[in-house]
């Protein structure tokens, strides 16, 4: 296994593969309103494809996987990917983001077969938000999943909060606070201008001015992970909290990662409108040296940063991409 880096010297070792545009939730930031039609399942990678892949790519020097859907635990069997994953050498860390409703179901297996840690994505404490947010009224699985994922040692917990203004930005601080009460890792995540057009953008220069009534914040190392997050610690907590700044503060100059679409298409940055389409390759017999073509094809072309803000609206769909 040798390293790679793209043509601005960043090292690519992390590779984000949606497994999934199906959810059992409909959060307003996602998806466009009313948009949901699902691509064909015929029209899905299926797990030897995404193992063919991942196992390309680590052989270039890929370390580093994360499932994400959609919710990839509605995928049948999701498990068996997992198990076939961990079997890849060179794949060091196997981890997968959730919105948390199945997770109580699946966390002892998915601990099982090879998962590492999870990250749940938790935008309120209050049922009745979460139900407007999410479309249902699942707020006590979440934490039910959440505690059993401790149980079982999926760890570090990772809590992801999409900060939305006037409607969840008043709980920043009782988030926080979980980070001093309960040894919760708390990310606040700058809303990505997907979904929902009325929704308002918060920052980071807001975010940290509603955190200074909690108490000293100091820079601190990361819970184990691959993210972009800068994180702090209260004096005394056990737990930290993240930033996640795409908008305010970009982060491309640190970025490590290619994303994998449920339907095959790969993906050299989360705004492009570049991508490689892997599915007819694959179905057609792809040779392994052919396949380590296109991903390289795919890290070369990365560019060097986004151009995105708060002000301009995509199109583009979450559930498909993976977040």
């Amino acid at each position: 296994m040798s390293g790679i880096s793209d043509s601005f010297q960043r090292p690519i070792n992390y590779l984000r593969i949606s497994v999934t545009d199906r959810c059992n939730l409909r959060c307003i930031y996602c998806s466009p309103s009313g948009s949901f039609h699902h691509i064909p399942r015929k029209e899905m990678l299926t797990y030897e494809e995404i193992s063919h892949i991942a196992q390309t790519a680590a052989e270039l020097g890929i370390s580093k996987i994360r499932l994400s859907g959609g919710e990839p635990l509605c995928r049948a069997d999701i498990t068996r990917l997992i198990h076939i994953l961990d079997q890849i050498p060179g794949l060091e860390d196997i981890s997968l983001t959730t919105n948390g409703i199945l997770l109580q179901q699946y966390a002892a297996e998915l601990k099982q077969t090879g998962l590492q840690r999870v990250n749940v994505s938790l935008d309120t404490l209050s049922r009745k938000k979460y139900q407007e947010i999410t479309g249902l009224d699942k707020l006590d699985q979440v934490i039910e999943g959440i505690n059993a994922a401790g149980k079982v040692g999926l760890k570090p917990i990772k809590i992801n909060m999409v900060v939305m203004g006037g409607l969840n930005d008043n709980e920043v601080t009782e988030f926080a606070r979980l980070t001093r009460d309960e040894g919760w890792n708390i990310r606040f995540i700058e809303l990505m201008p997907f979904g929902d057009k009325h929704l308002q953008f918060v920052g980071l220069k807001d975010i940290l001015q509603r955190l200074r009534p909690l108490g000293n914040l100091s820079p601190c190392s990361a819970p184990k992970g691959n993210g972009p997050a800068k994180y702090y610690r209260f004096d005394g907590a056990k737990g930290t909290l993240g930033f996640i700044t795409p908008i305010s503060e970009h982060f491309c100059f640190l970025c490590n990662r290619l994303r994998l679409t449920a339907d095959g298409k790969l993906l050299p940055c989360l705004m492009s409108d570049n991508s490689i389409d892997l599915l007819p390759s694959l179905r057609n017999g792809v040779q392994p040296k052919d396949l380590k073509q296109y991903i390289n094809k795919a890290i070369a072309s990365k560019p060097k940063r986004h151009h995105i803000n708060k002000d301009i609206h995509s199109s583009k769909k979450m559930s498909l991409i993976g977040g």
